[in-house]
């Protein structure tokens, strides 16, 4: 099985190119993710430029970190409009058959400037994700969670063809002090379509 280090990048779709994260690409990353409608939601949000810098400096954290260019081809610039995290990831099983479990599954996550939401830009980078996970790498699953009150995500989700697996009752605690209803969602390789 492949690993994400196997993998050509940068992909590119219609309008997007997404590649592993550089770390000439953290001032970019930080400047969008410092920014409170976007890092309510995320899991981390360290809350300094330097304390962020160290955190996506950390080899593990930059290996499951892929930045989303929107390429302007009359300028020729390439900026950072967002995010993705592929962690690639065991499935459960029992002890017995635990070695044909590994790295058979990917949780994903994603990131996007507010000034790109809205133009589907996520449903093309995260659409793009989930074909590299079932076809290039080979994976069998791929999942993603959210608060439930982050509508657009859990709706993106949908959209994609992701199936609700869980809706918990206050089980996430938010860096706000309140506890959270969360949604997690997955979606099978059979079930993603070849053509599209």
């Amino acid at each position: 099985m492949l690993s994400l280090n196997d993998v050509a990048w940068p992909v590119r779709t219609e309008r997007l190119e997404i590649r592993p994260l550089a770390l000439d690409d953290l001032d970019a990353m930080w400047e969008i993710r410092r920014l409170p409608e976007v890092n309510r939601w995320l899991g981390r949000a360290p809350a300094t430029r330097e304390a962020f810098h160290e955190t996506y400096s950390e080899p593990s954290r930059r290996a499951m970190t892929f930045v989303i260019v929107r390429p302007d081809a009359e300028t020729g610039a390439q900026p950072i409009i967002g995010d993705l995290m592929i962690r690639i990831e065991d499935a459960w099983a029992q002890a017995e058959v635990a070695a044909q479990a590994a790295a058979t599954q990917a949780e994903l996550g994603w990131a996007l400037a507010p000034e790109h939401t809205g133009q589907g830009y996520a449903a093309e980078a995260v659409r793009a994700v989930i074909d590299l996970c079932f076809t290039t790498l080979g994976l069998r699953r791929v999942h993603a969670g959210c608060f439930a009150v982050n509508e657009p995500s859990w709706r993106l989700m949908e959209r994609l063809g992701m199936r609700r697996e869980e809706s918990s009752r206050k089980t996430g605690l938010h860096r706000s002090g309140e506890w959270m209803d969360g949604l997690n969602y997955a979606l099978l390789a059979e079930e993603w379509p070849v053509e599209r």
